[in-house]
């Protein structure tokens, strides 16, 4: 059983497999916690006590399943590469052209903020309405800093850009706090669109990516990558390079993109997000195009600050130096 100290928690009998998997392969909670084989039903800790109504039962394998290095299309070796975990898909195909411990469920930082603008988008909110960072924008979690002072205010398309285009953390709550029903309607609503698009391994319990409790897998986040393609603005928002508001008067912040590669001409990129948090190490995920595939890369768990973009390149360098699988498309 896990035990927390201080914090509510909820059992869910579904999440048994998911949290076994978390120890066995090193997933770090939040918690400091014991397991015990012979329970059945673990104790699931929420960091964020409105979202408990929220949590939804998700199950993964615990068994790693077997590598056929034959059916890998993209020849790529594991330890090329410095993500946990790899996964590129071909969209069009369905093809799987590679992974690497795709079966893991890991926590997905910022990549999170992916779902958040669907959930945004789909509600039909006003995009002009101008929204106010408060208090209880402030990251009480990991304690990180914004440049959203308290009091900023901007319409809920710059702040639906920020959060994705820039990672900004207070933007993606006040998108959230802002949702009908508020935050737990907002989670709710976020599970939901997950349970819609088959992502049979993933959990959200809040809107920003802070949360460890925020879990996935490569395929997941492939399907995840595959409906954000579908919203124009989410493709124009992810991949913009820079831009600047006026969150209060005579006040000019200029933001940059946080994937590097958005700029790089050698790529053609429709959706990108980064992540990080230290539970997650650096994430990146693209809906891209390599040379005349369209594909979804996702990169989870890569140490070095740059490391997940470079592993992506090695990606694209690898398929390039294929001509046999070019040609196949």
């Amino acid at each position: 059983m896990f035990k927390t100290k201080a914090k509510p928690t909820i059992i869910l009998a579904a999440t048994t497999l998911v949290l076994t998997s978390a120890v066995a392969f090193g997933l770090k909670t939040n918690a400091q916690s014991t397991y015990q084989a012979e329970q059945d039903s673990p104790q699931y800790d929420a960091p964020y006590k409105v979202h408990a109504q929220n949590l939804t039962p998700v199950t993964a394998s615990v068994t790693q399943p077997a590598q056929n290095d034959d059916s890998i299309l993209l020849k790529l070796a594991a330890n090329d590469l410095h993500s946990q975990v790899a996964y590129v898909y071909d969209v069009d195909t369905g093809e799987v052209l590679y992974e690497k411990n795709h079966y893991l469920v890991r926590p997905i930082a910022s990549i999170t903020k992916l779902m958040t603008a669907m959930v945004v988008l789909d509600a039909q909110q006003d995009l002009d309405e101008m929204l106010e960072i408060t208090r209880e924008d402030i990251d009480t979690l990991k304690h990180t800093r914004s440049r959203l002072s308290i009091g900023s205010k901007l319409s809920r398309r710059d702040l639906l850009l920020l959060a994705l285009m820039s990672s900004e953390n207070r933007a993606a709550s006040a998108l959230g706090r802002n949702y009908p029903g508020g935050l737990p309607a907002f989670v709710r609503a976020m599970n939901e669109k997950a349970h819609a698009l088959g992502m049979r391994y993933t959990l959200f319990v809040e809107p920003t990516g802070l949360s460890s409790e925020n879990l996935s897998t490569a395929p997941d986040l492939a399907k995840m990558l595959q409906a954000a393609a579908e919203y124009s603005l989410i493709q124009q928002f992810s991949t913009n390079k820079d831009y600047t508001v006026s969150p209060k008067p005579g006040q000019q912040l200029r933001y940059v993109n946080t994937n590097r590669l958005v700029a790089n001409k050698d790529w053609q990129i429709q959706v990108s997000k980064t992540g990080f948090i230290n539970e997650a190490g650096r994430c990146l995920v693209l809906n891209t195009q390599l040379d005349n595939r369209n594909v979804a890369i996702v990169l989870l768990n890569a140490y070095g600050r740059y490391s997940g973009m470079g592993d992506a390149n090695r990606i694209r360098q690898a398929y390039q130096s294929q001509p046999a699988l070019v040609a196949a498309r």
